[in-house]
């Protein structure tokens, strides 16, 4: 099986297929301290792509409670307890190498353990494998597809205790005792994508302009193999058409081609719905190595590789996902390592005491439906508060903070502090005019 680099990993590992990179990689950063699971990002999508017939249980994008919560149910604690019996038989350990590097190779470590295409014994080829062998995964049952609200709002106490959650000494950072937190998901558009790496019609591909990860429907014969090899089980299968289905990542709109946008590229329907302001979209250069391009000035590159705060979710799955998240600040770290990698704790206190550009950034999300390519903070606004975290004296200033479209206009132009609007005009009825924004 050829061998291919993931920077996420800081190795090379075995793949069915050899490195082939897209010029540019459609990628998300979702922020899990802001998330209030008000599923608007889950009903958008399902009223703009899966509403017929045979789509009924697909939830291209969902919103889960973590640790109970899954769609489909238990998708991740199988595969964990599947990835770790891999390692007992194989007589390795899952583990992490401590030491951090700077630059974007190698940005958390080295991982020692096994992903998803080495947990199997055997070796694979592309024109000569067996499906379910390329990818350790398993194929769900129909009632595990039944639930995609499963335990909703449902957190962690203390084990056989049912209602055991009066806090009679209340609780504070940086852990809670009693504990929950909303994971939103969709399609990570993984630079390995299991699901086209196990596909035995070659039905799946990655799209070459923006690495969307894509089922040409005519050539799937509804095998289920992409659904078993996906970790993240986000291709689902449609009984009314024998053919499976994913997200497409709305790429008319990344194309540009939404009326709304006047030929730019737009973020997609979940993103622009977010109530909670948690979703921040773009595309980011990729290198000939499969790394990204330094890109400072690119919102996703500056969350990702600059301040580190944004983090691959189960990144010792192996696909490279593309899609990250800034860790909710009170969960138990063990919890949180095992979902996100090595980098939680620099990207909780990074966080928790923002720079100037990190908290500029932070306001342009859901600033608009435009894709915003680079983003500028003009350090010239005046201080407004300041405080002590962890020790350490930290101040928040008024600053100016620009974003800019695909041909550098600005499509933003905000500040720091929200602005207050009053308003004056009225409708024929008495009322303060409002116009919905959706």
């Amino acid at each position: 099986m050829p061998e291919v680099y993931n920077w996420q990993l800081g190795r090379k590992m075995k793949f069915p297929f050899q490195e082939a990179y897209p010029k540019k990689q459609f990628a998300f950063v979702f922020n899990l301290n802001r998330c209030i699971a008000c599923q608007t990002c889950t009903m958008a999508c399902k009223s703009t792509w899966t509403f017929s017939k045979g789509q009924e249980f697909m939830w291209w994008n969902n919103v889960e409670t973590k640790p109970y919560g899954g769609y489909p149910q238990h998708w991740d604690i199988k595969l964990l307890k599947m990835l770790d019996e891999s390692h007992k038989k194989m007589g390795r350990k899952p583990i992490w190498k401590s030491e951090m590097e700077k630059g974007t190779a190698r940005p958390y470590g080295v991982y020692e353990g096994l992903t998803i295409f080495e947990a199997l014994p055997g070796e694979s080829t592309p024109m000569g494998f067996t499906p379910s062998e390329v990818a350790l995964g398993y194929l769900p049952g129909d009632k595990e597809w039944r639930f995609p609200n499963i335990f909703e709002d449902s957190p962690y106490g203390p084990l056989g205790k049912r209602n055991a959650f009066v806090h009679s000494k209340g609780t504070s950072l940086p852990e809670h005792e009693h504990w929950f937190f909303y994971l939103p998901r969709l399609c990570n558009h993984c630079t390995y994508p299991a699901c086209l790496a196990a596909c035995p019609r070659k039905a799946i591909y990655k799209r070459e302009e923006d690495g969307i990860v894509l089922i040409d429907q005519k050539r799937c014969r509804g095998y289920k193999k992409c659904v078993e090899a996906c970790p993240y089980k986000k291709p689902m299968f449609r009984s009314a058409t024998r053919v499976s289905e994913k997200c497409i990542a709305c790429y008319p709109r990344i194309e540009g081609k939404d009326p709304l946008s006047n030929g730019k590229p737009m973020e997609t329907r979940c993103m622009t719905a977010c109530v909670g302001k948690i979703r921040i979209q773009g595309l980011v250069d990729i290198d000939s190595n499969g790394v990204w391009k330094k890109d400072p000035q690119n919102p996703i590159y500056f969350l990702v590789h600059v301040e580190k705060v944004a983090l691959p979710l189960y990144p010792q799955f192996g696909t490279l996902p593309n899609g990250y998240y800034i860790p909710p600040r009170w969960v138990p770290r063990k919890y949180l390592y095992q979902m996100f990698g090595p980098g939680v704790d620099e990207a909780i206190e990074r966080y928790t005491a923002p720079s100037r550009d990190l908290l500029g950034l932070l306001q342009l999300f859901r600033t608009t439906q435009k894709i915003i390519f680079k983003f500028e903070v003009q350090k010239t606004g005046e201080k407004i508060y300041e405080t002590t975290i962890n020790g350490k004296k930290w101040a928040m200033y008024n600053d100016r903070v620009i974003g800019y479209d695909k041909d550098g206009e600005i499509v933003v132009d905000t500040k720091v502090l929200e602005p207050i609007f009053e308003r004056k005009q009225k409708d024929q009825f008495g009322y303060y005019k409002h116009y919905n924004s959706i």
